[in-house]
């Protein structure tokens, strides 16, 4: 279905040029602040804000497209009600008024009975605080529905790090351009994290040695002085190699480990278990490699060097993620690296600006303890029957800022529990996606130009405020007015809770961070800066129970998870099952974010059609070659696409990139039909990169017969 709109439609304030200041909103450590150029109401371009010094004046080629997919032809522009069988993605225009009318006796009627049969379902679409979650969840806390245990991308991570250091803080982004030496972990800087990339480049033109630790020879790693090709899911074997190395060598910072750790004595004992020759036959590495990796950071604390890791969260996707990120974060403490501003890691700098959650979604409201259904897990969950053990069978779903039938791992199935008649489906949206295709109404969603919102970063320490630059296109509106539209329309705005239900953006930017940050400050110039200091660790003060970094945890071992970092075998280990030889991961295609920029014109013709990077020997075992239609199928689905023989995948491991939507791609599928449920060791996260795979040719004949 196509949507048009009218340029005499989009007057907004006055009818001049302006700049507008704003805050790129996608699920990317860089948090960059924006300028929006508007003449006469539209906006004519995008570019990065040159004074805020992690934006730097530079956008990633995705978002530098944003008026691309605001003004994309295939907007969704008034509501929509279904009109087809789910799946089918018909529908026919509805006014605002009869679609919520419908919405509200729908979700009225389940309350009455059961309200956790109603659940959210929302991630990061957008992570600003005001149109993530604010309105919407003060509603769902006071209906008591079923809540999301939001795990999808980073909470394996998350946990392990905040085990270890306290919280979600560490080396501040832009010390890395002092460092001397610079460990990329799981991270492919260039497509998914470039204003690191600026810092890190700006060390190495000053001398640093740059190396990358990653399955997939990316991008990255083409550009820095070494790549270590591990196999999947032994991250933390290695950390744990290189502390063995540091240890035989007394490359350690004994006075740092006395004052300000807990626990090294047990973790010398896993660490001395770990010789190189062991680690590098789990590694799939040479020996070596991990000495000579360990050499060099053990040089860095007997030379007084600053030696920096930055991790990402390729690593913690695999049943041990959690451990892992532990072992790779326990690194920096055992040569004092936190003394050095330019020294220690990062993994997430979230905890340096602490929103107020409570403030904006009212826990208080609740009535009832919420049940916690974990989105990773929402394939199973769709297709659960209501029992005294698991309670209300899921009746109704309110997607906003998310796309599960594409992202969530086991999609045949999330898309066999969303195809049922009798699941009440509502989703707000910017394009008709997989997940609208299963919808009983859509409503237009305004983008990141028509609204208000604030943000805190997860790559650097500031906070950043969005203005809307245009007035919202047709009929969309921002989820926070859809909401306050639906608590009305529901009748729960009475007496002191209407100014809980209608509380405006503007009023929430405020709330979000009331007392914490200048509000004129943010209003003038769009950012604030933190006070973390550049530091942080270099005298301890770890916010851990201990005010230690803790090798030591007991908080996990009264979970009965190991207390001391240890690593976890891969739920699929390569070579544990002939029928399916080959392990998989699914990193970001160069110029998609998640889901959300794969049907942006410009952008899906660089990437051109979904493909699978394979090795030439695992390709010339199969008699594949270049530009192949190839099958790759386990137990529990396929996935058609080409592939691509080039250097960038390791032997025994294939890349599909990802993550592009199930309607346009070559059969009907996405790399998700393949990623399993299962969950980390810590986080309750899933295992996108924890897959066994086979892979087979198709005949011309067999590829045409999938109707290409």
């Amino acid at each position: 279905m196509e949507h048009s709109f009218h340029l005499d439609n989009l007057a907004y304030g006055e009818q001049s040029s302006q700049q507008v200041l704003g805050a790129c909103p996608h699920d990317c450590p860089d948090t960059c602040s924006i300028i929006t150029t508007v003449n006469n109401g539209l906006a004519v371009k995008v570019q990065g804000n040159p004074h805020h010094p992690n934006t730097h004046g530079v956008l990633c080629n995705k978002v530098s497209k944003y008026t691309e997919r605001t003004y994309h032809k295939d907007r969704i522009l008034t509501p929509l009600k279904r009109v087809g069988a789910k799946g089918e993605g018909l529908f026919e225009p509805v006014s605002w008024e009869e679609a919520l009318k419908d919405v509200a006796n729908r979700l009225n009627a389940l309350v009455a009975t059961n309200p956790l049969a109603i659940l959210p379902y929302s991630y990061g679409g957008t992570l600003g605080a005001v149109q993530g979650d604010s309105i919407s969840e003060r509603i769902f806390n006071y209906l008591g529905t079923s809540d999301l245990d939001r795990t999808i991308c980073a909470s394996a991570g998350a946990e392990g790090m905040t085990y270890t250091l306290g919280a979600k803080l560490g080396t501040k982004v832009e010390q890395f351009a002092n460092s001397d030496l610079i460990i990329i972990w799981g991270s492919n800087s260039i497509t998914s994290n470039l204003h690191f990339w600026r810092y890190a480049q700006e060390a190495k033109r000053k001398g640093a040695k740059l190396i990358c630790i990653d399955p997939r020879k990316t991008e990255t790693a083409d550009k820095c002085h070494q790549h270590i090709a591990i196999l999947p899911g032994t991250d933390a074997a290695l950390a744990l190699s290189i502390m063995h190395q540091l240890i035989c060598n007394n490359d350690l910072d004994h006075d740092y480990i006395q004052n300000y750790t807990l626990g090294f004595e047990m973790l010398r004992q896993e660490a001395m278990a770990w010789s190189p020759e062991k680690a590098a036959v789990v590694c799939g590495i040479t020996a070596q490699e991990i000495i000579a990796l360990a050499q060099e950071y053990g040089t860095c604390f007997r030379n007084n060097k600053a030696a920096a890791i930055r991790l990402n969260y390729g690593m913690q996707r695999t049943k041990g993620g959690g451990n892992a990120v532990r072992a790779v974060l326990s690194l920096p403490a055992l040569i004092g690296a936190w003394r050095h501003a330019a020294g220690g890691a990062l993994l997430s700098s979230s905890s340096a600006n602490v929103a107020r959650s409570a403030a904006l979604q009212r826990p208080d409201l609740a009535k009832v303890r919420r049940r916690v259904i974990n989105m990773t897990t929402i394939g199973d969950d769709l297709l659960k029957e209501s029992s005294e053990q698991w309670g209300p069978a899921i009746e109704a779903m309110i997607i906003f800022n998310s796309n599960p039938a594409a992202i969530a791992p086991e999609s045949g199935k999330v898309v066999q529990g969303l195809a049922r008649e009798n699941l009440f489906t509502v989703v707000l949206e910017h394009f008709l996606t997989d997940t609208t295709d299963y919808a009983d109404y859509v409503f237009p969603a305004t983008t990141q130009l028509e609204h208000w919102d604030i943000h805190k970063a997860y790559g650097h320490t500031d906070v950043l405020l969005n203005k809307p630059a245009i007035a919202p296109l047709g009929q969309a509106k921002s989820n926070t007015e859809f909401f306050r539209l639906l608590a009305r329309e529901m009748g729960l705005c009475q007496g002191a809770l209407t100014e809980v239900f209608t509380e405006s953006d503007e009023s929430l930017c405020k709330t979000a961070f009331d007392g914490l940050i200048d509000w004129q400050v943010i209003n003038t110039q769009g950012f604030v800066h933190s006070s973390l200091s550049d530091a942080p660790f270099a005298k301890g003060q770890f916010p851990t129970p201990s005010g230690k970094c803790e090798f030591y945890s007991e908080r996990l071992a009264k979970q009965g998870i190991s207390a001391i970092p240890s690593y976890i075998a891969n739920y699929e280990l390569p070579g544990s099952d002939h029928r399916y030889p080959l392990a998989m991961i699914s990193p970001p295609a160069r110029n998609f974010l998640n889901t959300t920029f794969v049907n942006v014109e410009s952008l899906l013709a660089i990437e051109g059609e979904p493909y699978v990077e394979i090795n030439q020997l695992d390709a010339d075992k199969r008699g594949i070659t270049q530009g192949d239609a190839v099958r790759l199928f386990n137990d529990r689905g396929s996935y058609i696409c080409r592939a691509h023989l080039n250097h960038r995948a390791r032997a025994g491991v294939v890349n599909a990139l990802g993550i592009w939507w199930r309607k346009i791609s070559l059969a009907g599928t996405n790399v998700n039909e393949l990623t399993s449920q299962k969950l980390t060791d810590m986080g309750r996260a899933p295992v996108f990169y924890d897959c066994l795979v086979e892979i087979e040719k198709l005949t011309d004949a067999q590829f045409e017969a999938l109707g290409q």
